[in-house]
């Protein structure tokens, strides 16, 4: 928790963000991530100064516990003064007891945004999917918590100005935009009136904008004018000189084909939407479709 220290920007862990969105389709399957179309309504969350505090703290612990689909599962929460925002104790349940730091006594507001992140540790805990390394771990449960429709309420929490920061998990603002901006993408939600934070919304934006892109790179046919000629510069050596030979970096790799492909070439690329590689064969125009999150994509190859 950022609390009037400086506050990271810009997307250090885009790729392990991208391997957790891959992770959640893989061990939940698109049936049950598609259940999740549905955010946690800013209602159902809200927490005034004037609400009694431990009522008010089980209300909402409840309607997180409700939206994670956590029926048998009971949050005993209570306060204490910590360095982090919040903590779980995972064990076998059904109850589970999570300390939030005594800050929030004073700062209902985010009581949701800690709360639903911890709730998820207890969510990936009992589906057995984890991340290797703390820092993995946490950037996992980050992005579960907002691809699955809670974490707009950790980006809500983060504010700055000249004199002061806060900032809740361990993503960075853009981070939670992007992730944010993914679902938004998949489920066609509009979470852009649930920000009470003017800060968060423009993280959100800047989200957005980064997750567009991740559905303009070749060889999809909506890539850009630059990326196609590049993508077409590639694919003339790869096909003179051997896929080994290609330059990596890029955001698709060639490799050989099997006897049958006319081209004897197939390129492979990560889907926009779940990250999982796709490998297709070299032959101009093809409609690929994801194995794993069923998303339609044409692609120029």
């Amino acid at each position: 928790m950022a609390n009037g220290g400086p506050v990271v920007h810009g997307y250090p862990h885009l790729e392990t963000v991208r391997s957790a969105i891959t992770a959640l389709y893989r061990r939940l399957s698109y049936d049950t991530v598609h259940a999740f179309a549905t955010s946690v309504a800013p209602v159902d969350v809200a927490f005034a100064d004037t609400d009694d505090l431990y009522p008010g703290v089980q209300r909402v612990a409840r309607e997180l516990v409700r939206h994670y689909r956590l029926p048998d599962a009971r949050m005993i929460v209570s306060f204490r003064e910590m360095q982090h925002a919040a903590s779980v104790e995972l064990a076998a349940g059904p109850e589970y007891f999570i300390e939030l730091n005594d800050r929030f006594r004073t700062h209902r507001r985010d009581i949701g945004a800690a709360l639903a992140h911890e709730i998820m540790h207890v969510c990936l805990h009992r589906l057995d999917l984890t991340f290797p390394g703390t820092r993995d771990n946490e950037i996992l449960t980050d992005t579960a918590t907002t691809y699955l429709g809670a974490g707009w309420l950790l980006l809500d929490a983060f504010r700055e100005d000249g004199a002061s920061s806060q900032k809740l998990g361990y993503l960075t603002p853009e981070e939670f935009g992007y992730v944010l901006a993914k679902r938004s993408l998949a489920f066609g939600e509009s979470p852009e009136t649930w920000f009470t934070s003017a800060q968060a919304y423009t993280a959100y934006t800047q989200g957005l904008a980064q997750a567009r892109r991740d559905g303009q790179q070749p060889p999809l046919t909506a890539a850009g004018w630059a990326g196609r000629r590049r993508y077409a510069k590639d694919r003339r050596h790869a096909q003179v000189h051997g896929p080994q030979s290609a330059l990596p970096g890029g955001p698709y790799a060639f490799s050989s084909g099997g006897t049958q492909e006319r081209s004897g070439l197939r390129v492979a690329f990560p889907c926009p939407t779940c990250h999982q590689r796709i490998r297709v064969p070299v032959r101009g125009r093809v409609r690929a479709r994801c194995g794993l999150c069923r998303t339609v994509l044409e692609c120029d190859t």
